[in-house]
């Protein structure tokens, strides 16, 4: 009895063993389908196949009419699989010897065991791709590829930016939007047996690659081609070391032309030569800064305005004569000097337009130092200064501001003409378009739309967008109208356009390079815009140590003229008096 008890016992254990058993390897077998299945799969399908990637055509970059300023072609990439490879000397030889590379290494690459497939050369044309094909050589293939182009060269260089061998967005425009632009790749599969050697009767498996999307500008290709014409011309009439311009629409923050000469053929660029290919391929209206002078007397003027009208007893209202005529004041025992001698009264009695139109440092000292710093930091922030725009561009520079807890009496003299703050030229230009488009601080663009080129289909579209508002209508229809009179009577004379309502503000700033000023190098400059009743486009030129000359006034002004003409002129404009 005991021992029938013993063998049941033994029977259920083994039973409940068994069952164990089955369960861990049921658990086991559904941990390997369930979590590891796409892996194994993954390593079956390396095993057993080789593949080659099918790259897909990167999107178009288009002007706000359409017009194709880079697009993608096709190219082809060559692969040698050495398990193929029938006789590595004659692939080496016509590898080689067509595509301009060295024969050891061709040579290396056909006969090297324990890989699949290796590179020979990427972005082969098709006229030579079809060379290669034309030898029929074992175990050389071939691969579709995107490769870049970009329609008109060195035009618009430094906001399309460029891409990297492999097409991936390296500045401007393509990195910005790079995850747009550039697609999805597809690939070709093919059967091999285990020593990677392609199987006669294997299968092929197509997975075709999805082009990128089309990004859409705010750039007009004809204004564009109007600033890049003009630079050229400031470049050879002024020996300029550079120059540079931005169109604006002060309407909604569209940037309708961005330029900077010297610039780079992006369908040439000096890969080899990393110093010079950054150095003329950035952008530098939004990644570098600089002293702005005379220009920015605009923020200065609009604050005094903007004040005066709140009730601010420090204020002085633009009928405001300034009785104070001596060239120069001393502010901490450090002397601030007009550009001016005010030689024969010259200067005297100036009202708040006066000073606009004469650039008249002592007086733009006065307001800063009237409306202390508390008042005139407030506005620098309310204009953007001291922060990013926002635009749609990596690298964009937040400019140099003196913290307000350390700024001197000086420090804010100074500012109020111009001097101890940097500020890159987009915010400039964007804080100026402020000034005078209502008081409205838009945030500048250069995408407006991003769509697909084959159904027509918009997937994001950029509208304009409001920051803040800077100062009141009224106060900023004051200032455009006080622009104005400094092209129909002051130092903007040379911008002024027989019929139209032209605005504007010239510029002269000695540059500093390592922190004191370089003797008689300047920056010149004139922002402007147009019709000043009723602003829409702006422009800033900015001309970096012209030879001879120096004053904006000359150098920059006329220059800006010819662009507001030209615009005119492609969009039929009427005279407006």
């Amino acid at each position: 009895m005991t021992d029938y008890y013993i063998s049941k016992k033994r029977l259920l254990t083994l039973f409940v063993t068994a069952i164990f058993l089955f369960f861990v390897i049921f658990c086991r077998l559904f941990y390997i389908q369930v979590f590891w299945g796409q892996d194994l799969q993954q390593k079956a399908m390396d095993q057993w196949t080789r593949d080659l990637p099918l790259t897909a055509m990167r999107g178009n970059i288009v002007d706000t009419n359409g017009n194709v300023l880079a697009n993608s072609v096709t190219a082809y990439g060559i692969y040698i699989r050495p398990q193929s490879v029938t006789d590595a000397n004659r692939v080496a030889e016509v590898l080689s010897s067509v595509l301009g590379l060295d024969y050891q290494s061709v040579y290396d690459k056909a006969t090297k065991r324990g890989v699949s497939e290796v590179t020979v050369k990427k972005q082969v044309s098709y006229e030579l791709a079809q060379t290669v094909r034309g030898y029929d050589l074992e175990g050389v293939y071939f691969a579709e590829e995107s490769q870049r182009n970009y329609v008109y060269g060195d035009f618009l260089s430094q906001v399309l930016g460029f891409v990297s061998y492999d097409n991936n967005g390296q500045t401007g425009v393509e990195s910005y939007y790079d995850k747009y632009l550039k697609g999805i790749n597809g690939v070709l599969l093919t059967e091999t047996d285990l020593t990677g050697k392609e199987l006669p009767e294997g299968q092929l498996q197509y997975i075709p690659s999805v082009d990128g999307l089309e990004v859409v500008l705010t750039i007009d290709y004809v204004i564009q081609t109007v600033v890049e014409d003009v630079l050229d011309l400031i470049m050879y009439q002024h020996s300029a070391t550079g120059a540079r311009c931005i169109v604006m629409d002060v309407t909604t923050g569209e940037i309708l032309a961005m330029a900077s000469k010297p610039s780079v053929d992006l369908n040439n660029l000096p890969r080899d030569d990393v110093e010079t290919l950054m150095k003329y391929s950035k952008n530098t209206l939004v990644t570098d800064v600089y002293e702005p002078g005379s220009t920015f007397k605009v923020l200065t003027a609009a604050a005094c305005l903007e004040e005066y009208s709140k009730g601010n007893a420090n204020a002085f209202s633009a009928t405001h004569v300034f009785t104070n005529n001596s060239r120069s004041r001393i502010i901490d025992g450090s002397k601030i000097n007009c550009w001016s001698t005010h030689a024969n009264g010259k200067h005297s009695n100036q009202t708040l337009s006066d000073a606009l139109n004469n650039s008249c440092n002592p007086i733009f000292t006065d307001i800063a130092l009237s409306l202390g710093k508390d008042v005139m930091y407030d506005y620098l922030v309310a204009f953007g200064y001291g922060k990013v725009t926002g635009v749609d561009f990596q690298g964009e520079q937040a400019g140099l501001l003196v913290p307000e807890s350390v700024v001197t009496r000086g420090d804010l003299a100074r500012i109020g003409f111009g001097q101890t703050i940097a500020v890159t030229a987009l915010q400039l230009c964007n804080a100026t378009a402020a000034a005078v488009n209502g008081g409205l601080l838009m945030q500048p663009y250069l995408v407006k739309e991003i769509r697909d080129s084959n159904t027509g289909l918009t997937v994001k579209r950029f509208t304009p967008t409001v920051i803040n508002r800077a100062i009141s209508e009224d106060t900023s229809s004051q200032i455009a109208q006080m622009l104005e009179g400094v092209v129909t009577n002051g130092s903007g004379k040379q911008a002024y356009i027989e019929g139209y309502r032209v605005g504007g503000k010239t510029g002269t700033a000695q540059k500093f390079i390592d922190g004191s000023l370089a003797v008689g190098k300047y920056v010149s400059s004139f922002v402007g815009f147009f019709p000043a009743d009723s602003p829409k486009y702006l422009a800033l030129v900015i001309v970096d140590e012209p030879v001879g000359q120096s004053y904006g006034s000359i150098v920059a002004a006329p220059y800006a003229k010819t662009i507001f003409q030209q615009i005119i002129n492609y969009k039929n404009l009427e005279p407006s008096l």
